[in-house]
C-alpha cells in the first residue's frame, strides 16, 4: 500500500532482513525501486550505516526490527525525503521521536494485539502526490476520509488492542514497557557473551531488544539443550531456518521472569557441559 500511496518514479529502501526484502519485492512492482543500503551479504547480522538517501527519490523505507534475524535500528536517518518505516516487531516498546516519520505502518501481532489488524499512521500532506489510479482499498486518503471505517473492520483484534493499549497505559507507557525490554535484553545478552557455549548472531550495536538470536559454539549439545529448555515450559525458541540456531522474541508481554528462566536453563548447561 504504501508504494501505490507515494510511488510516482522511484523510491530508496534499507534493505535490512526477510521483511524489507519482501517491501523491495512488492514495490518494485510498480516502479524503480534503489536499494540505499543492504546487510544482505553478511545474513542481515547488521545494521548499514552511513548511506546517503537521494533526496530526488519519492520516500525512504526502512524496518525498525528484524525479527528473523535479530537486529534493530537504534537510531534513525534525518531523511531529505518522507521517511516510511515498518514497526510491525517493535512499535510500542520504546521512545521515539516519531514526528520524523511520514507514515508508520505495523501489524498488530507482536506488541498490540492479535493478528487480523494494521496500524497505520500517516502525515497527510505526503498523500495525493502519485498520477496512478489507486483503488479505493487501498488508497489512504479513502480510509482517512471515512474515518477508518471504509471497510467493516476486524472487531476483535481492534477491541484487545484497545485492552493492551490500556493495559500498557497502567504499566506507566511507552516510557516503563522501554526500561522493562531494556532488562531483558541485558539479562539474556549478558549470558550470551558471557557462557563459552554460546555465541551471539548480531552485531552487539545493532542486537535487538526483542529479538535476541544466538547460536551453539558446539553442536554436539543440541540435543541436551532442546531437552532442557523444552522441560522448562519453554515454547519456540528454535530459531529461523536462515540463521539456525535459537531466537528468544521478547515482546512487551513476556515478563523478565521468563527471560530469568532461559538464562537459568543456558547456565545451567554450562555447568553440565
Amino acid at each position: 500500500m504504501v508504494a501505490l500511496n507515494l510511488l510516482e518514479k522511484r523510491a530508496g529502501y534499507l534493505n535490512t532482513g526477510t521483511w524489507s526484502d519482501k517491501a523491495i519485492k512488492e514495490a518494485k512492482i510498480y516502479d524503480d525501486i534503489y536499494e540505499v543500503a543492504s546487510s544482505k551479504s553478511a545474513n542481515f547480522n547488521y545494521i548499514p550505516k552511513g548511506y546517503d538517501i537521494p533526496e530526488d527519490y519519492d520516500y525512504f523505507h526502512c524496518t525498525s526490527n528484524n525479527t528473523i534475524f535479530g537486529t534493530q535500528m537504534k537510531s534513525f536517518p534525518n531523511s531529505p525525503i518522507p521517511m516510511v518505516c515498518d514497526m510491525s516487531s517493535d512499535i510500542f516498546s520504546r521512545q521515539l521521536d516519531f514526528s520524523q516519520f511520514d507514515i508508520i505502518y505495523a501489524g498488530a501481532q507482536k506488541n498490540m494485539g492479535p493478528a487480523g489488524t494494521t496500524l497505520v499512521v500517516v502525515k497527510e500532506d505526503v498523500l495525493g502526490k502519485v498520477s496512478r489510479k489507486i483503488p479505493s482499498m487501498m488508497d489512504y486518503k479513502v480510509h482517512i476520509g471515512k474515518g477508518s471505517m471504509f471497510n467493516t473492520p476486524p472487531v476483535f483484534a481492534v477491541y484487545v488492542s484497545m485492552l493492551t493499549m490500556q493495559w500498557l497505559k497502567d504499566k506507566g507507557g511507552i516510557k516503563a514497557i522501554e526500561e522493562e525490554n531494556e532488562k531483558k535484553a541485558r539479562l539474556i545478552y549478558s549470558e550470551i557473551d558471557l557462557n563459552p557455549l554460546f555465541k551471539g548472531f548480531a552485531v552487539k550495536e545493532d542486537r535487538s531488544n526483542m529479538n535476541a538470536t544466538f547460536t551453539l559454539e558446539n553442536e554436539n549439545l543440541k540435543e541436551t539443550f532442546d531437552a532442557m529448555w523444552k522441560e522448562a515450559g519453554i515454547n519456540g525458541l528454535n530459531g529461523h531456518r536462515s540463521v539456525g540456531g535459537y531466537r528468544a522474541s521478547m515482546y512487551n508481554a513476556l515478563s523478565l521472569d521468563s527471560v530469568k528462566v532461559l538464562v537459568e536453563v543456558m547456565s545451567d548447561l554450562e555447568s553440565k557441559a
